[in-house]
């Protein structure tokens, strides 16, 4: 069903892709240098799409490296409370093995209860 899906939606938007490349593919001259307008030193010529899909690119990069450097404190706080976590989870570990190695190595006794032992009986033979 996911492949479907995918199929569904990325095959349209691979023909939108191509009608947007056939439209736009006269060249256009991009400047570099800002400063001589009229003989500028830096040019390059590209098709229109070439030049669109391009700046697309860099601008989904640029996002994310932005994205990632603004997450970077939630990053740091979820290493931080992993090895809390981490930590945790090993004195838990050293108390249960403290607690359960005095007891194992203990003898078991039965205390029982004096007046248990002791059977009284009533005249009627009830235990008292």
């Amino acid at each position: 069903m996911q492949k479907f899906l995918t199929a569904l939606v990325l095959i349209p938007l691979g023909l939108i892709f191509i009608v947007f490349a056939v439209a736009n593919r006269h060249l256009v001259t991009v400047s570099f240098d800002p400063l001589e307008p009229n003989d500028p030193m830096g040019t390059v010529q590209l098709p229109l799409f070439v030049l669109i899909i391009g700046v697309a690119i860099l601008g989904v990069i640029a996002g994310g490296i932005a994205t990632w450097f603004r997450q970077s404190k939630w990053r740091r706080a979820a290493r931080r409370h992993q090895a809390e976590a981490i930590e945790a989870k090993a004195q838990l570990a050293n108390l249960r093995a403290s607690v359960m190695t005095p007891a194992a190595s203990e003898p078991r006794r039965l205390l029982l209860d004096q007046s248990s032992t002791t059977s009284r009986r009533d005249k009627a033979g009830a235990a008292v």
